[in-house]
């Protein structure tokens, strides 16, 4: 059966960020279809998330690979920077255990400072302010 599905895929597009992005938004679009039943707001939700889930299937199962390339370069130059945001928030609580992370009063660059070491007085690399706080 492996094989059988092997065979299958060969020369089709397969699954990249663009398609996973559309399969998640369709399921939540209908999960909130089911909690808004009945109304019509539900019901685009749930044809909406149909329609979603449905697009998804195609691309991985289309065979104009460079179309699909092209769609997924898209998705990602228009998500880049929603993408960072997320990828520095999960960096920076990561690292909270060890460090602290300061604002620089005078140009608000932050500053990254090893927990433990007490009361420090800390100078911004950026613009020289020098700043007191507790590590």
């Amino acid at each position: 059966m492996k094989e059988k599905f092997m065979r299958f895929m060969q020369g089709r597009y397969g699954v990249d960020q663009l398609s996973k992005a559309l399969l998640v938004i369709g399921l939540i679009s209908i999960l909130l279809a089911s909690f808004f039943r009945g109304s019509l707001v539900g019901t685009f939700f749930y044809y909406v998330g149909w329609f979603l889930i449905i697009y998804c299937y195609f691309r991985m199962f289309s065979k104009n690979v460079s179309k699909r390339y092209a769609e997924n370069q898209a998705y990602l130059a228009k998500s880049y920077k929603i993408r960072c945001f997320f990828a520095k928030q999960k960096d920076l609580f990561r690292q909270r255990k060890q460090y602290h992370i300061y604002k620089c009063p005078g140009c608000s660059q932050k500053i990254r400072i090893p927990r433990g070491k007490g009361k420090i007085e800390i100078r911004c690399p950026k613009c020289g302010t020098k700043f007191m706080k507790k590590s």
